[in-house]
């Protein structure tokens, strides 16, 4: 075979060390951001807190002179060789994220069924960032929880050391709704486990059936049911005797699925009362708790924590970034001088060059994903300006490729920025997936969100007759007479979506 020299020309996408953690960070969301940075603040010596009050990524070059500045540029490029970067490896400042995205690594985000998340906006979004009386730390300050609440009534009450554990027990197993989850049989199994021990097991669950009536008799009303029927006829039997009452418990008891289907007929029947008690008995039944430890949860853990706020600047609107949820953090100063001082040094100090350069990196990346976050957030304020003045209703539709054809980035790009990350708005906190909606066409050539469409449904459901509720068919002809082309099957879908029930269990009794 002879030989032959042949020349050629190919590109391909280099995924460097830093390319790779700009993408994973752009796509956390903030909690898993905080826990990243923690990971890297114990695994990294040359990373610190920011204890002062300065901005949150304070520019390197502002902290260094220019003698300084030389070394630490003469230190990158040590750092790139030690990591195996070669020449053609793209430098720190040299990666715009999402400019060399390949097309597959696109996440599959769907466009046309974004339904947004929406929270009360929290005190630090809502409130003025210049005022003096705001704690930060206050939405941090854990509340009294369930068991608490009942081991407190627990001292109260004059019980025997055997009776008081088994009523301790019975409150550890309860859930955050108030519900015992575990039955009487499986407790006493795990206090007494094996073939040996099956007196012991019918004493203890003996004392387990008596315990639990101490318990189903604290505050909350309704704590320590096993089901729905039993919370709700504990709270029933709290209430003044009546006819009413009595038959809102065998409701409670036995046919709690006819009213839950508002079968009138069926209902009447079963209990033989007339059209006016059950109305009387179903007003009782509406007046409890279904989840008697729901005004212990924690709120806490239901806060959305925004990453963008919306404020408006004179006709405009503009987008800040949230400084709660931005990590202060800062090089070392003593250590970074140390390996500036020992430049030319090996060893040791040769092997904590890579550390460093891993720490400007991962600054720089967390700095390049707030300011992504912030310039995708602002193009789509400037897109749904209609929304911050009129609502959901005058929601425009938006896809991810406008957005990404406007800044220059890459699809998938837009969609890990608007995953998982929230915007404070003036009608609640929502995420930037929530104002991404498919087009439906009106009769005037026009188009219209989905999302707007959804909260017409909501506004026409809301004004309906109660007795006379709308059907889907009923809801897509009134679209139809605005203007909006809507199958009964869209409207049961966006109906669906908004948590609205069917007419049939709309209507009243």
């Amino acid at each position: 075979m002879k030989p032959s020299l042949q020349v050629r020309l190919s590109q391909h996408l280099a995924l460097t060390p830093q390319l790779q953690q700009s993408i994973r960070l752009l796509q956390l969301s903030t909690l898993e951001l905080h826990q990243e940075v923690e990971q890297m603040l114990e695994a990294n010596p040359f990373l610190e807190v920011e204890e002062d009050s300065g901005p949150a990524f304070e520019p390197l070059t502002e902290r260094l002179s220019a003698s300084e500045q030389a070394g630490e540029r003469e230190t990158e490029r040590a750092g790139d060789v030690d990591s195996g970067g070669g020449d053609d490896t793209p430098g720190v400042d040299s990666v715009e994220l999402g400019a060399t995205e390949r097309d597959d690594w696109e996440n599959g985000t769907e466009r046309d069924d974004f339904d947004g998340i929406r929270e009360q906006p929290t005190s630090s979004s809502s409130s003025n960032n210049d005022n003096d009386d705001f704690d930060p730390h206050e939405r941090n300050s854990v509340g009294e929880s369930l068991q608490d609440h009942l081991h407190r009534q627990l001292l109260g009450m004059r019980l025997s050391g055997e009776d008081t554990a088994a009523v301790k027990v019975l409150i550890e197993s309860l859930n955050d709704d108030g519900y015992l989850d575990d039955s009487l049989e499986d407790i006493a199994a795990s206090l007494a486990p094996g073939d040996d021990n099956e007196a012991e097991r019918e004493e203890l669950l003996e004392r387990l059936r008596c315990a639990l009536k101490w318990l189903q008799n604290m505050e909350p009303l309704g704590v320590g049911a096993r089901d729905l029927s039993e919370c709700l006829m504990l709270q029933l039997r709290a209430t003044p005797r009546c006819e009413a009452q009595m038959i809102a418990i065998l409701i409670c008891k036995q046919h709690l699925e006819l009213l839950a289907r508002r079968d009138m007929k069926k209902l009447m029947a079963a209990t033989g009362a007339d059209e006016e008690l059950i109305k009387e008995a179903q007003a009782l039944i509406v007046a409890c708790e279904p989840k008697p430890g729901r005004q212990f949860a924690r709120a806490e853990a239901n806060i959305i924590v925004p990453d963008v706020i919306v404020q408006k600047a004179g006709r405009n609107w503009k987008v800040v970034l949230n400084p709660e949820v931005m990590p202060k953090l800062r090089i070392n100063d003593l250590y970074a001088q140390a390996i500036r001082g020992n430049r030319g040094a090996g060893g040791a100090n040769g092997a904590l060059k890579p550390r460093l350069q891993e720490a400007r990196w991962f600054m720089k990346n967390i700095q390049q994903r707030f300011d992504t976050i912030q310039r995708v957030s602002q193009a789509i304020v400037e897109r749904q300006k209609s929304f911050f003045t009129h609502g959901e209703i005058a929601m425009k539709p938006l896809v991810l490729r406008e957005i990404a054809d406007e800044l220059g980035l890459h699809e998938s790009t837009i969609s890990r920025v608007t995953t998982a990350k929230y915007m404070a708005t003036m009608f609640g906190t929502f995420e930037l997936k929530y104002f991404f909606g498919s087009s439906l066409n009106t009769e005037a050539g026009g188009n219209a969100s989905s999302t707007a469409v959804r909260a017409l449904i909501k506004q026409l459901v809301a004004a309906e007759d109660a007795a006379k509720p709308l059907s889907d068919s009923q809801l897509s002809k009134m679209l139809e007479e605005q203007g909006i082309q809507v199958a009964r099957r869209t409207v049961a879908k966006y109906r669906e979506a908004l948590r609205i029930a069917p007419a049939n269990l709309r209507k009243a009794m």
